[in-house]
């Protein structure tokens, strides 16, 4: 049986030939955390590589996803799905080995990492999906929610804001079952970290509320072993194991530096490492005894099998809750749910209400919500401005994680990090809330839930100048055109409350990429609708208002200034011109409809087009041309009564008339 010195040199020799084929990579990281990978991997990570799914599987992120080739020598040696020409591969088109790890492309790969710190908030959300999912679900004798987080993480990591916004969090609601691995190799891109970082780390964590287990030595295997298993007997707080290693470990000129952290180590200084590591073999080869020391597919099936023995039994005792846990584990909603939706949606248009669409958005969470045990809702310490507590909302704390409610505090960042890993874990339906400006806070983990295609719910009230007296520092402008040109991200804007339950409706089911739903503070007069029109809204964009015969003018608009289109339509129809209004809630998916609808709502032939928006203008001209008006914003806000803001900025119904008469 080989040493675990020799399993660890695995991982190194696999990582540095790797980078060195693809001229690119980060050797260092993964040749200095090859032997506490080496333990983790071996003797503690539930794990089936037959199956990546396993809902009871422990969770393993690589939050200094830059040191990937760690990652995906560990999926191939245990057994995944990941054969060696993978390997071979790497940093290449279309390899399942990308530079960072990215979720979807090789088996075993939990999240997309490497914007540094959220990684980590990834797997804090993890943690505190496996606390709430086991709240819910275990019973007496019953534990068929009970798995560990790992997360490795470095000093870059841990700089960013982000890791203190999360890490935070994770103490305060003590994720017992989170331990992290702070590489602590005093080492990042621009040299010797103590320059720049300075912090206690250990300290810090322990004011988290975390235990830290410090001075382990990252090469020293019954020292890391030692730690994980006082990390995994304290289950009331996090942990941060504190490994001091070398970065590069085993090349004998490299090691240490910053010249091996990004940059592959050169032809000879390969030589010499494997010289050094006593490593007698060629570029890509591993011994049969290696693979075989590495192997985890039986454990790992007998692992599942033993669990799945556990759910027989739970399911026996719990036939209802078995079936719930089921469904929600595979991320199916209720077989109702569709059709009572819609029942809701049909029942608000019969009963026209106005309303400031964020107080719509609460009005859909407390009808649909009863029927979304799933829900997983929060807000970043705005919850009486967002609205997003609803009248089953319960929250989630230290000692009674059965809720359905997370009070994220003052940290959209790590809010949004955190509901992609509760995401990604699966269970749940999460979503979070603050305001639309804040956005930008956590613009980098709204794009990584579109760059990884997971439905997580992004709510974002006081969605324009609308909001008023606050001024220009909370007043949104340009937000919205980013999140338009995000990727796989859908975007709803709602004009009333109808409009408002169909964008919750269609992010509830997404099950292929995150959504927003922007919504107003100030209140908004309902839209007259047929059935037809009603059922329309879903395809993102729809006639509102029609003329006879064809339009010789059509008027597009969202949210809020939706009213103002469907005013100026009136004055302009009063003058004699066939206007069309189509309200467009939804850009991202009025785009995925076929040509056929598309044509019908904007005709080609009527090239006579305003849009009127409250926000940036750019998002807009590719609906109505080089040539068409558009009403908006091209500049910041101003503090005062968002009725005078309107006019100030020439928002409004007269304003749209102009811009029509003008074409």
């Amino acid at each position: 049986m080989p040493s675990r010195r020799e399993l660890a040199n695995a991982i190194r020799a696999l990582s540095m030939d790797a980078v060195q084929k693809a001229k690119s990579g980060h050797p260092g990281a993964p040749m200095g955390m090859a032997d506490i990978a080496q333990v983790l991997w071996g003797d503690f990570l539930a794990h089936n590589p037959a199956n990546p799914n396993w809902a009871n599987r422990d969770r393993f992120v690589l939050s200094n996803g830059h040191g990937s080739m760690l990652l995906y020598s560990l999926l191939h040696l245990s057994g995944y799905d990941l054969p060696l020409e993978e390997l071979k591969q790497f940093r290449q088109l279309h390899s399942k080995t990308p530079g960072h790890p990215e979720f979807g492309y090789a088996p075993g790969i939990e999240t997309t990492t490497g914007p540094l710190g959220q990684g980590v908030s990834n797997a804090v959300g993890m943690a505190l999906a496996e606390k709430v999912l086991a709240a819910q679900f275990n019973r007496d004798e019953h534990d068929i929610v009970d798995h560990y987080t790992y997360a490795f993480l470095g000093d870059g990591c841990l700089m960013e804001g982000i890791s203190h916004e999360s890490c935070s969090l994770a103490g305060t609601l003590g994720l017992g079952k989170l331990i992290a691995f702070w590489d602590d190799n005093g080492i990042s891109i621009d040299g010797e970290v103590e320059g720049w970082f300075t912090d206690n780390t250990p300290e810090r964590f322990r004011a988290y509320g975390w235990q830290v287990i410090e001075n382990v030595d990252g090469h020293d295997a019954q020292q890391v072993t030692d730690a994980i298993e006082a990390a995994r007997s304290n289950t009331d707080q996090p942990t941060l194991i504190c490994c001091r290693t070398v970065i590069g470990f085993g090349a004998p000129n490299k090691q240490g530096k910053e010249s091996c952290h990004g940059a592959p180590l050169g032809e000879d200084e390969i030589a010499a490492t494997r010289e050094a590591l006593d490593w007698a073999h060629g570029p890509f080869e591993v011994p049969d005894d290696i693979y075989a020391g590495w192997d985890a597919k039986a454990k790992g099936n007998q692992a599942e099998q033993d669990w799945n023995d556990k759910f027989a039994a739970y399911k026996e005792a719990h036939p209802e809750l078995a079936a719930e846990f089921a469904r929600r584990v595979a991320g199916e909603l209720p077989e109702n749910f569709i059709a009572e939706a819609d029942k809701i949606i049909a029942d608000l248009q019969a009963n026209p209400e106005s309303v400031a669409t964020r107080k719509a958005s609460q009005n859909a969470l407390n009808a649909f919500g009863p029927m979304l045990p799933e829900l997983l809702g929060g807000s970043a310490d705005l919850a009486g401005s967002n609205l997003t507590i609803w009248s089953g909302s319960k929250g989630v704390d230290k000692d009674d994680a059965s809720g359905n409610y997370i009070y994220y505090g003052v940290r959209e960042f790590g809010m949004s990090a955190i509901m992609n890993g509760i995401t990604l874990h699966g269970g749940f339906k999460a979503y979070g809330a603050t305001f639309l400006m804040f956005m930008e806070y956590a613009r980098n983990a709204v794009r990584m839930a579109a760059l990884m295609k997971q439905p997580a719910i992004f709510v974002y009230t006081h969605d324009s100048i609308g909001l008023g007296e606050d001024g220009p520092t909370h007043q949104p402008v340009e937000q919205v055109v980013a999140l338009r040109a995000t990727p796989n991200l859908d975007n709803w804007r709602p004009c009333d409350q109808v409009e408002s339950a169909v964008s919750w409706k269609a992010a509830l089911l997404r099950n292929d990429g995150p959504t927003s739903l922007i919504f107003t503070r100030q209140g908004l007069p309902q839209q007259s609708r047929t059935s037809e029109q009603v059922k329309d809204i879903e395809k993102g964009g729809y006639i509102l208002v029609d003329c006879d015969g064809e339009p010789e003018l059509i008027l597009i608009a969202t949210g809020s200034e939706v009213q103002l289109a469907v005013s100026a339509a009136d004055t302009l129809k009063a003058q004699g011109k066939q206007v069309r209004v189509v309200s467009m809630p939804c850009t991202d998916v009025f785009d995925r409809q076929d040509i056929a609808y598309k044509e019908r709502v904007l005709p080609a032939t009527v090239t006579k087009r305003v849009a009127v928006e409250a926000l940036a203008k750019d998002s807009w001209y590719k609906y109505v041309g080089m040539h068409g008006a558009i009403v908006g914003m091209d500049t910041f806000g101003e503090s005062a009564p968002a009725a005078d803001l309107f006019k100030h900025f020439n928002i409004t119904a007269e304003a749209v008339v102009e811009a029509a008469l003008s074409l």
